[in-house]
């Protein structure tokens, strides 16, 4: 029997759902928080998303998913071109090597887990940074939304585990 239009728009929400809420993130992420003595902030929203969906539900949010919001993330921010899908790929793939150590753990394993994730790509792209640019960027703005995307993560979380829930038809 052919699945109807509703059957099928159903499954393709529920199979975008990860990659659309993390463009959501992504455009979100590109506002910029003008705090005095820092610049602009922005926490690095596409990570967050890239590491739940990447420990929670892995196929909703494959490689070439990824590999699309690294482009699109480099489009929208400032770090030269190709930087944001290599690191947000090798982000990726850390946390798909990891998943079976995440599964089940408690929230603060799975925080920490994020927070390391969210250090290494933090340094990855300022180290690339500076050797593209030939020269020592300020980390500073750059450590603040490491730390804002830290604090910040316990939310999002709350929202993606809602999501999934609504999507997994659980309430």
């Amino acid at each position: 029997m052919k699945a109807g239009f509703w059957q099928r728009l159903d499954l393709w929400a529920r199979r975008l759902g990860p990659f659309l809420s993390a463009l959501l993130l992504l455009l979100l992420g590109t506002i910029p928080l003008r705090l005095p003595y820092l610049g602009s902030i922005t926490p690095d929203f596409a990570i967050m998303a890239v590491f739940f969906w990447a420990v929670h539900r892995p196929s909703s949010m494959p490689a070439p998913a990824v590999f699309l919001l690294g482009v699109i993330s480099d489009v929208l921010g400032g770090t030269p071109f190709g930087v944001g899908v290599l690191v947000m790929l090798i982000a990726y793939w850390v946390t798909r090597s990891q998943r079976r150590l995440l599964i089940g753990q408690p929230f603060l394993v799975v925080w920490w887990g994020f927070g390391m994730v969210s250090a290494g790509a933090l340094i990855l792209t300022w180290l690339i940074v500076c050797l593209l640019a030939v020269q020592l960027v300020n980390p500073t703005p750059a450590v603040f939304a490491f730390f804002l995307g830290l604090a910040l993560y316990p939310i999002v979380t709350q929202l993606f585990t809602g999501a999934q829930r609504l999507v997994d038809g659980r309430t």
